[in-house]
């Protein structure tokens, strides 16, 4: 039977040969009539059928999920968590790969993205093509690596804890998260029921024993008695948006760069237990600081590279911090306080910055949300004639944009890294060093 040129095609199945990876965790195939899918659960080179799940007849191009394999890659494995496959949890996107492949797929969408949107081979950004495991992320193909310290449950409508199907409000119920890492698992969050709840954020701090959870009532709820398997402290998070405190701790405390820092209200942190270490290694060997300089630190959260800059330029630099999140800010300046010559400013960076007056500095660091820094705020920091810029990115596509900005006002990529900082999930973190493209001639 014929469809209408505008009818649904959800469902309908085609046996297709799949080719290169894509950004997004998904794969590239075509039908035989040429038409274009976004393929999830393949890998490349295999050859599937797939089942539709988003698009009709006149979409530019179908979401599919790979529902059989006719023949495999060698890269396959077993997905080691049973929650993991078609119309499932949405959470992870390669745990039918071996690590060393879901790596190899990062890199390549690192580098058609870096080519696509900034005309860049690999060694023209002088990166190796290589995406570096964390610490201890090595594990045989099957096994997985439990490193998310914060996970999001989505709460259904019977008070089961769960996370949200692939591109879906629908909630997957779990009995474990895979990735989890030990301090969330050990929270039993799975295990009671959260009736009356929209979700549940369960927070396990890297180097202390603060565990928090932050609970999202439905409209109208009562908030429950946490009682879970290990001390935590309580937010919830009101209809207004705002956080306020049940009991316990409003903040947990993090460790990194032989510092800790104070992160309140479920506040934003590297989620990997070992990222906030690998980066601040990554910047401050990219940017080599020196005693005196001046440098700023944009979109800089709780102040995690701020302290490594204000540790590193010592008493006679100067670091300026800027976030637009007010509870941020607070416990910036509360974990910053030794440094005499460290100052936040709270607001956008494209509008706190021209208000600071700053004309010059040496060094920056930019670590800005996945939609990237924009075209306006990168020729504003070119015009700061610094040394190094250092750009922290969890959005490969967002970093070659903004790359191509930079160029096209005078800077270049000198190195690029990248890590393998979110394993099962098609994300990837990158670290940029730009320098003056004259440097040197």
């Amino acid at each position: 039977m014929q469809n209408a040129p505008d009818s649904s095609l959800i469902g309908e199945e085609y046996e297709v040969e799949v080719g290169p990876v894509a950004h997004g965790g998904h794969c590239i195939a075509r039908t035989d009539e040429g038409r274009v899918l976004f393929v999830r659960h393949a890998l490349p080179g295999e050859k599937v059928v797939v089942r539709v799940t988003e698009g009709a007849e006149d979409s530019r191009f179908l979401r599919a999920d790979a529902v059989r394999v006719l023949e495999a890659s060698k890269d396959r494995v077993e997905a080691p968590c049973p929650y993991a496959g078609p119309g499932k949890c949405g959470g992870c996107d390669w745990q039918h790969a071996k690590p060393g492949a879901q790596r190899r797929l990062k890199g390549e969408v690192v580098a058609e993205q870096l080519q696509r949107l900034a005309g860049l081979t690999p060694e023209e950004a002088g990166w190796d093509g290589t995406v570096m495991p964390a610490e201890g992320d090595k594990v045989p193909a099957g096994e997985v690596p439990a490193w998310r310290t914060r996970v999001q449950y989505a709460i259904d409508a019977e008070g089961r804890a769960g996370l949200r199907k692939h591109r879906s409000h629908e909630v997957q119920p779990i009995d474990r998260c895979l990735i989890a890492a030990p301090g969330v698992s050990e929270l039993g969050i799975e295990k009671r029921s959260w009736e009356g709840m929209a979700s549940v954020d369960a927070i396990a701090a890297t180097g202390s024993q603060d565990r928090q959870v932050v609970l999202t009532p439905r409209p109208g709820a009562r908030l429950p008695i946490v009682e879970l398997d290990r001390p935590v402290s309580v937010l919830r998070v009101a209809e207004d948006g705002g956080v306020h405190r049940v009991h316990g701790r409003p903040f947990v405390r993090e460790r990194a760069d032989d510092r800790t820092y104070r992160v309140g209200n479920g506040g934003f942190w590297q989620v990997h237990p070992k990222a906030a270490d690998t980066l601040v290694r990554a910047v401050m060997q990219g940017l080599l600081p020196r005693k005196g300089d001046t440098a700023l630190d944009l979109y800089c959260g709780a102040g995690l590279f701020a302290g490594a800059l204000a540790d590193r330029v010592g008493d006679k630099g100067a670091v300026l911090g800027i976030e637009s999140g007010k509870r941020a800010v607070e416990d910036a300046r509360h974990n910053l306080q030794d440094f005499e010559r460290v100052r936040i400013e709270q607001g956008k960076v494209e509008q706190a910055l021209p208000r600071t007056g700053i004309t010059d500095v040496d060094l920056i660091v930019l670590d800005p949300p996945r939609a990237g820094a924009g075209k306006q705020t990168v020729k504003h920091l070119a015009g700061l004639g610094a040394r190094r810029i250092a750009y922290v990115a969890c959005d490969p596509a967002a970093l070659a944009r903004d790359i191509a900005y930079f160029r096209d006002t005078g800077y270049r990529v000198r190195t690029l890294r990248a890590f393998d900082l979110f394993p099962m999930t098609h994300h990837v973190e990158c670290v940029a060093i730009l320098e003056p493209a004259d440097k040197g001639l």
